[in-house]
């Protein structure tokens, strides 16, 4: 290891001085302005921009600093004073900038000029607004609409997303995957199947009326360092929380409140979790089998007292299918339980017993559930928890998944899906006067499936950075280049933009924080919580160029250009004033939006409101519905000597496929990402030393070589047969095949891989099997 890397067990608590000392340094990495301050201060309130980064909710009665440290990295990374123009492109071939890392791509700054690529001299070359548009709708006219993909990232507002939506349809596809399919789909089908509705049931309020949180595989630190706030509070009241995650996160064990002039000069620390369970990575299904097993006979115990644990009332009235779930709970050994999760049944059945006596209980989760191969049972089984006792359709209690970026919840509100039956087509055939495609869309597995078989022909991207974010990268990177047409719409320079089809372009957007004036003045956007709340927004500083344009102006440019016109589709109005936008939204979805642009600044945001919480389940029998699993393994591979559960990780560094910087500071890694976080036992067995630098191959069996070199061994607290890596470099070792049945959604938290050791160059010189042990997948 480097002298600038370091490795070492974070003992320190989330928040406190670390959080302040991680906006500090990316205030100056990113040179950003002292105007940057007075922008932060406007984070997340009404009047005020919403932040770029997570969706945690906006909370009516809002703190003077009511960011955390990532959402303040993601503000300053946009109010960057870099400039990436076009003489960088002159300098740089798009071949070398390939070899550059993400985070140092990221630090060119802002894109100031609209780019095409130029294949006669491999670099990008500036061209005007109008060439480009004029470009892109002839090919686009030339193409099958079938044979487009539209995509988008989760930071696209309301606005935008609707007249995206209605791009793709008026072209003639429903070929719209989003970023959601790579996070929640698992969520969105589960929820929809069980429920009825396809986001979670909570609101912020709950949060303040419950008496125990149930949390499975979400990174509140790093991933939606707000939520501390809340979970801080409860702790205090004597709230149970009970956490199931394979690594021990900081932020769901200690936190002290940056706020707190009182806990940060005094170094007080608040215990979050109660009980910290670390299940095998696809272990869940057995833990929340084990819940179960535990409330049946905890119930068993109270019909003998004349009692009962179980909301009977709820289930006769409300519910399906318990007959057919009980029978296989009950059927279920607690040896199969205890190896299958890798805990035993005295700490399930202590956590269920917390479980029992709660009057109301919140089960969250993030992607920890929903990244497997059988994650729709993981997420219906927790629905089947919580619907035992009745905490689903009432205060304090309810399902939660936390949703990771900002918009990507909203965006499928208003009409980003693949699936046809979600979206109110036949309002849209009346609004505007065209024949909708009725057929389903490609969602994102079955969009790099086209691109691989050829049958995807061109891709526009309005946000993200998709070929870093999906699995099979080195497949998808080889068979990008034969699309015919590839745009991007960006603020900074990212790997996808260096993967181009024959004819690329590179449009740079304005950011939320930046002002947005069009003919009718100064534009607000819109954006919904992970909670179903929606907010206003209204960026107010100048934007990095005056060569940019809004997200609505690029998909209005676009539009025009390749539609043919139609009077009830106004574009130029629309981009004019983005108010009319939101009245057209309010059409075509009715009371959820009613009085739109009047409620766009409630303080908190509006609530659009959730069946499932009104207890009117939007499903096939009119109830909430029980779901028996077929297994009790969520990975989908089977056992073998040798084999490991990789779970993919991000940094405190880093939002999604976004590198702020190297440092991890909440696992005590520091100056690089290419480490293997293995368990000391572990290395024991398979004879590895601290520091060592091995390779991952995947161990999917399908004949497919997939290699990452490179990787320096770190002891870390983790379950038996399991590795942890970062996220997105990781990704070449997923098959875009490992995904969850149901929805697709690649399983990156549960990867079948086997550990190798490498000469210095890479090739690989000898096969570790771990002696005397086999490992769990």
């Amino acid at each position: 290891m480097s002298d600038d890397e370091t490795t070492a067990h974070y003992d320190g608590p989330a928040g406190g001085w670390g959080s302040v000392r991680g906006i500090t340094e990316i205030f100056g990495r990113e040179w950003a302005t002292p105007l940057a301050t007075e922008t932060l201060f406007r984070q997340n309130k009404p009047k005020g921009f919403m932040c770029v980064s997570c969706s945690w909710a906006k909370p009516a009665d809002y703190h003077p600093f009511e960011f955390c440290e990532n959402g303040a990295k993601a503000t300053l990374w946009e109010l960057t004073s870099l400039r990436c123009t076009p003489d960088f492109f002159a300098e740089h071939t798009v071949t070398e900038l390939r070899t550059w890392t993400d985070y140092e791509l990221e630090q060119q700054g802002r894109l100031t000029h609209p780019m095409r690529y130029d294949p006669a001299t491999d670099t990008y070359v500036p061209c005007g607004w109008d060439e480009a548009f004029a470009e892109i709708g002839a090919e686009l006219k030339r193409l099958a609409p079938k044979s487009v993909v539209f995509y988008s990232s989760g930071r696209a507002s309301l606005e935008t997303a609707y007249l995206y939506g209605l791009l793709a349809r008026l072209y003639g596809c429903n070929n719209l995957p989003d970023s959601s399919n790579m996070c929640h789909e698992t969520t969105s089908v589960a929820l929809k199947q069980t429920i009825g509705a396809s986001v979670g049931t909570v609101v912020f309020d709950d949060l303040q009326n419950c008496d125990a949180m149930f949390f499975f595989g979400q990174n509140t630190g790093s991933n939606s360092p707000r939520f501390l706030h809340p979970l801080q509070e409860a702790a205090k009241r004597g709230v149970e929380i009970v956490t199931f995650n394979p690594v021990r996160e900081r932020g769901l064990e200690f936190f002290t409140d940056p706020q707190s002039p009182v806990e940060m000069l005094t170094g007080k620390e608040t215990r979050i979790s109660s009980q910290y369970h670390q299940v095998r990575p696809g272990g869940d299904i057995a833990v929340l089998m084990g819940l179960c097993k535990h409330v049946f006979a905890a119930d068993d115990a109270a019909k003998e007292r004349g009692e009962r644990v179980l909301d009977v009332d709820f289930i006769q009235q409300h519910t399906t299918g318990l007959d057919a779930f009980e029978a296989k709970v009950r059927a279920t050994p607690w040896d199969e339980i205890e190896h299958e999760s890798g805990l035993s049944r005295a700490a399930i059945a202590g956590a269920a017993e917390v479980y029992v006596k709660a009057d109301r209980v919140i089960g969250i989760y993030g992607m920890g559930l929903t990244q497997h191969r059988n994650g729709f049972e993981n997420v219906a089984l927790f629905v089947n928890l919580l619907l035992l006792k009745g905490n689903i359709g009432r205060d304090g209690a309810g399902i939660s998944p936390v949703r990771g970026h900002s918009n990507v919840q909203g965006q499928r509100t208003v009409g980003i899906s693949e699936k046809p039956e979600l979206v109110p087509l036949d309002k849209l055939a009346e609004q505007f006067g065209f024949e909708p495609p009725r057929d389903k869309g490609v969602n994102t597995v079955e969009a790099c499936e086209g691109i691989l078989s050829g049958e995807i022909r061109s891709f526009i991207g309005l946000g993200g950075n998709f070929v870093r974010a999906i699995p099979e990268r080195d497949l998808m990177e080889a068979a990008w280049t034969k699309m015919r047409l590839t745009v991007q719409v960006a603020t900074k320079l990212n790997r996808s933009h260096l993967v181009n089809g024959e004819i690329a372009y590179l449009l740079p957007c304005r950011g939320r924080t930046e002002e947005d004036r069009q003919a009718t003045g100064p534009q607000a956007v819109s954006m919904e919580d992970t909670f179903s709340c929606i907010s206003g927004s209204l960026g107010r500083r100048t934007p990095a160029s005056p060569h940019l344009k809004s997200e609505v102006d690029i998909v209005a440019g676009i539009a025009k250009a390749t539609l043919a016109p139609n009077p009830k589709v106004t574009w130029d109005a629309w981009v004019g004033d983005y108010g009319l936008i939101r009245d057209a939204i309010e059409r075509t979805y009715g009371p959820e939006f009613r009085d739109f642009n009047e409620r766009l600044w409630t303080p908190g945001g509006f609530y659009r409101g959730n069946s499932a919480r009104e207890r009117i389940w939007k499903t096939e029998t009119k109830r909430a519905a029980f779901t028996t699993p077929k297994q009790r393994n969520a990975v989908g591979f089977s056992e073998a000597p040798g084999r490991y559960r990789l779970i993919t990780l991000r940094s405190n560094d880093q939002f999604n496929t976004t590198i702020y910087g190297y440092s991890d500071r909440m696992r005590g890694i520091e100056g690089t990402r290419d480490v293997l976080l293995v368990n000391p036992d572990e290395m024991a067995r398979a004879n590895l030393r601290e520091g060592q630098v091995v390779a991952l191959v995947s161990d999917a069996q399908d004949g497919i070589e997939r290699t990452v070199y490179g990787l320096k061994v770190v002891p870390f607290s983790l379950p038996d047969g399991c590795l942890g890596a970062y996220y997105p470099e990781m990704n070449p070792l997923m098959p875009l095949s490992h995904h969850d049945g149901p929805s697709k959604t690649p399983a990156a938290k549960s990867v079948p891989v086997r550990i190798r050791i490498t000469d210095a160059d890479g090739p690989v010189t000898e096969r570790l099997e771990p002696t005397g042990h086999a490992t769990s997948a």
